[in-house]
């Protein structure tokens, strides 16, 4: 340190200084503004780009929340489309139902009425035989005893009470 002091020249100052003012001075010129305008660019467009990060930021809140109503609106819907097909489904099965009871009253009736006609046929049918047993018995009657009239009437007496009609 005590040879730079020894040595210490002052034109060699004066040339040294006045040439880094004079760098300084282009520096300022030349290079400053372009530096501070990168520095500005860069800066305004990390604003832009973090205002930009918040206006997605906000625009996505404003889509989820958007999504969700649409959700909801979707289920709501969802709900009362099956609601409604229970409600249907609940009314076919009411419907089967009942007209299954008017089919199966009709049917009842039907056979009722069947039984009841061939009931008739029947009872005809046994009315008639008993008719043309009746007619054969007699028949036979005044064949044997045409003689005897006492003796066919108690016989006829007696089969018309063995046979009794409904």
């Amino acid at each position: 340190m005590e040879k730079l002091i020894h040595d210490f020249s002052f034109g060699l100052f004066f040339w040294q200084a006045f040439i880094l003012l004079v760098l300084i001075a282009l520096m300022v010129k030349f290079a400053w503004k372009p530096i501070m305008q990168t520095l500005t660019d860069r800066e305004e467009g990390i604003k832009d780009a973090l205002q930009s990060a918040e206006n997605a930021k906000k625009e996505m809140m404003a889509l989820k929340a958007d999504n969700q109503k649409l959700l909801d609106e979707a289920r709501a819907e969802r709900d009362a489309m099956i609601k409604e097909a229970t409600a249907i489904k609940d009314k076919m099965i009411a419907d089967a139902k009942e007209e299954a009871q008017v089919q199966g009253a009709k049917m009842i009736e039907q056979a009722k009425a069947t039984i009841e006609s061939e009931k008739n046929a029947a009872m005809a049918e046994i009315k008639t035989q008993v008719s043309s047993l009746s007619l054969e018995i007699a028949e036979k009657l005044l064949k044997e005893e045409l003689t005897n009239k006492e003796a066919q009437t108690k016989l006829v007496e007696k089969l018309l009470g063995d046979v009794k009609l409904n």
